[in-house]
């Protein structure tokens, strides 16, 4: 897949690394987007980087009204804050609305801004709100640049051979202030938009009792209908001073849907699109004119990150090994080291030869678990799910070097004692056993679910299984199977507290 791979222990690692290989390097951090490039040969970079160890990287600061998000913060981990949530809404709604929960605690939010694609999500409320990105090289230092300015084209950004995106930073919404984002795409979940929007409001005053005031700034973005994002001006411009009535909303959407310049594709012919960015921006703005936007966002929303906070070791002293080693084996004179030292279901490994693979076929060919399933390497089918760290990922997008200080879990170690899991076990009593195929992945989603939440109501076990197809029949059985685990896992405990 790639020739070297190297894991950067700090940015300037990475910078040093990115001014030697140049433009024959790629770094890597979630991966969800690099890696199906790579398997698809869209990307063939001789050289990867991986910059998902590098501390720092997975924070999120507010500071003088001012969000800064490192660059390994991923999608789900915007979701889970509760300051972005309050505060920066539009873009945590459009995090939920990312993949599903195993590509959301990969997928980072700097992966899905260089990616540069005008169906993306994050891009258009992050462009309604503002943002910047903070860009560094060994040449150039430190740079800052508009995300306007940054984005330049389908798949094509500011981005210099070597540069790294370092944070992306935002003002807050203010207490005047609210949006939302609004999505339509083939089908619930795992889904490329055919059109989004964000819509962000500036009001004369705050709410009182419920009841907007008159707009006093406006902004309205549209993606997946241009080979960038569009701005509507001139809806913007109509909005203000005005109120949210019917009449004010039906023309701002009318004016929404001139701006758009979209194109037949496969998703969608341009007049629907059309059509659909009137349909959504009136949405948008009768949800912020009742102060219905937050009405469908879920409260605790289900992450598959089991027990843990969605944050992945970085330090490879959290798995025994001395950072002396692990710069040692980031790159030995100048060169990857080709050994992968991990845990898997318990179990010290030492693999050889396997560098230049995918977790998931590193799991299969090198180490002979073959319980993790291969469907459709490309993260849409969760046939592959295992924990990394205690986190649910799609380990077809997880390059194998990445397991390397860090702990593994997969099907196989889910039975203790020749002892089935109850997910495992409650499978087998309802039949929810078909093929067998999808199984693994289903029950993994299923066991992180129950680690995270005991008692799960039946919208968030479809939730935490919006990652996982079966091309059986329905998904009926599987749901039920995990209530059934839930109520065994209760009981179990019940009984031991007893």
């Amino acid at each position: 897949m790639w020739e070297k791979f190297f894991t950067a222990t700090s940015i300037d690692h990475a910078l040093d690394l990115l001014a030697q290989y140049g433009s024959d390097a790629r770094l890597i951090n979630g991966g969800t987007d690099l890696m199906v490039e790579i398997e698809r040969k869209v990307r063939t970079p001789r050289v990867v980087i991986d910059v998902s160890r590098v501390p720092g990287l997975d924070e999120i600061r507010l500071d003088d009204g001012v969000f800064h998000l490192g660059a390994s913060v991923t999608h789900n981990q915007v979701v889970g804050d509760a300051r972005l949530v309050a505060r920066a809404y539009p873009l945590a709604r459009a995090c939920w609305h990312v993949g599903a929960p195993q590509i959301r605690n990969r997928g980072t939010v700097a992966g899905n801004i260089v990616t540069a694609s005008p169906a993306n999500d994050t891009l258009p409320p992050l462009w309604a709100m503002g943002a910047w990105v903070t860009l560094q090289s060994q040449a150039r230092g430190k740079r800052e640049i508009a995300l306007e300015e940054f984005v330049r084209g389908v798949r094509k950004t500011a981005l210099e051979p070597d540069e790294m995106l370092t944070e992306i930073s935002f003002p807050a919404l203010k207490e005047n202030e609210c949006g939302t984002f609004l999505k339509l795409g083939l089908r619930r979940a795992q889904a490329i938009s055919v059109v989004n929007v964000a819509v962000v409001l500036g009001f004369e005053s705050p709410a009182v009792g419920g009841r907007r005031s008159a707009v006093e700034s406006a902004w309205i973005t549209l993606g997946s209908v241009a080979p960038t994002i569009v701005v509507a001006r001139e809806a913007q411009q109509f909005l203000i001073g005005k109120t949210l009535d019917d009449e004010t909303i039906v023309r701002a959407a009318e004016l929404a849907m001139h701006a758009a310049r979209p194109i037949d594709d496969i998703r969608g012919p341009a007049d629907y699109r059309r059509e659909m960015v009137r349909v959504l921006v009136a949405r948008a703005l009768r949800q912020l004119g009742d102060g219905t936007e937050r009405d469908v966002f879920p409260a605790k929303p289900v992450m598959l990150w089991g027990k843990t906070d969605g944050k992945f070791r970085v330090r490879s002293s959290e798995f025994g090994i001395q950072s002396s080693e692990f710069r040692q084996w980031s790159a030995v004179g100048g060169q990857p080291s080709d050994v992968i030292e991990t845990v898997v279901n318990g179990k010290r490994y030492t693999v050889r030869g396997a560098s230049d693979k995918s977790l998931l076929r590193m799991l299969r060919e090198d180490i002979g678990l073959q319980g993790t399933k291969e469907g459709c390497t490309e993260g849409e089918c969760g046939a592959c799910t295992v924990f990394l760290d205690g986190i649910a990922v799609m380990s077809c997008l997880v390059p194998a070097p990445r397991a390397h200080g860090a702990e593994i879990v997969t099907i196989e170690g889910l039975v203790r004692d020749d002892e089935l899991h109850p997910v495992q076990r409650a499978f087998i009593e309802t039949g929810a056993v078909q093929c067998g195929y999808c199984t693994p992945g289903f029950v993994m989603s299923g066991v992180s679910l129950l680690d995270e939440k005991p008692r799960p109501t039946r919208e968030e076990i479809k939730h935490a299984l919006t990652g996982n197809l079966c091309r059986c029949t329905g998904y009926y059985k599987i749901v039920e199977a995990i209530e059934r685990a839930s109520a065994i896992r209760n009981t179990q405990y019940v009984i031991r507290n007893t």
